[in-house]
């Protein structure tokens, strides 16, 4: 029988964990560019005040990390929002990403005090990719669609704005293929607007000054 994966919160700057992590990013992840450099993962995690948090969390079994999230909370908004969750394909179809999502929920709710009403992420909307990125896509064994699936059953739901992310697209200007998701940590079917701009300003003005 295989041992359930324990999962934790990296808080040493130094941890191993970090390059797994990093590792893991570049295996699952078609677009490198657009990933938080594996380099700054120290950086971020010292910065442990303030009103934005960073949190790194790992599955590990025997050691071995097989997955993590990289996430933060903002004070200033009351949320939280996630740069990036994988999982390793050999540890797919175990749960991992649940258990990740569990945890990141704890994590979060321990930086505000209380529970906060849920957690923002950007994905890449399928419809919106070119023939060369689902190709990208494909040779690192993801499938766009999929990964869609994922979020939805962990409880995240499309934010029904238009999102482009500031910088990253072509000529330095913004992204347009992602799509904004929320998870609520209660059940909910609609989202103040006032929410969804406090976090995005929060989140933006911390990467963008």
């Amino acid at each position: 029988m295989t041992d359930a994966p324990v999962v934790r919160r990296v808080t040493d700057p130094n941890d191993a964990a970090l390059d797994e992590f990093g590792a893991i990013q570049r295996a699952v992840y078609y677009d490198q560019g657009s990933l938080i450099p594996p380099e700054w993962f120290g950086r971020l995690l010292e910065d442990a005040a303030g009103a934005r948090i960073n949190f790194l969390i790992v599955a590990e079994r025997n050691g071995h990390v097989l997955g993590g999230a990289l996430f933060h909370y903002l004070a200033e908004a009351d949320s939280g929002f996630s740069s990036f969750m994988g999982v390793a394909h050999q540890a797919r179809g175990q749960g991992i990403s649940r258990a990740l999502h569990r945890k990141r929920f704890e994590v979060l709710n321990e930086a505000a005090g209380h529970a906060v009403p849920g957690v923002f992420i950007d994905v890449v909307n399928p419809t919106r990719m070119d023939e060369a990125e689902l190709a990208a896509e494909d040779r690192v064994g993801m499938d766009p669609f999929s990964r869609l699936k994922i979020f939805q059953h962990l409880g995240f739901g499309r934010v029904d704005i238009r999102y482009e992310q500031p910088v990253g697209g072509p000529n330095g200007g913004p992204v347009t293929r992602l799509d904004l998701l929320y998870c609520p940590q209660r059940p909910a079917d609609t989202i103040p607007t006032a929410y969804v701009v406090a976090t995005l300003r929060a989140y933006w003005s911390g990467w963008l000054g």
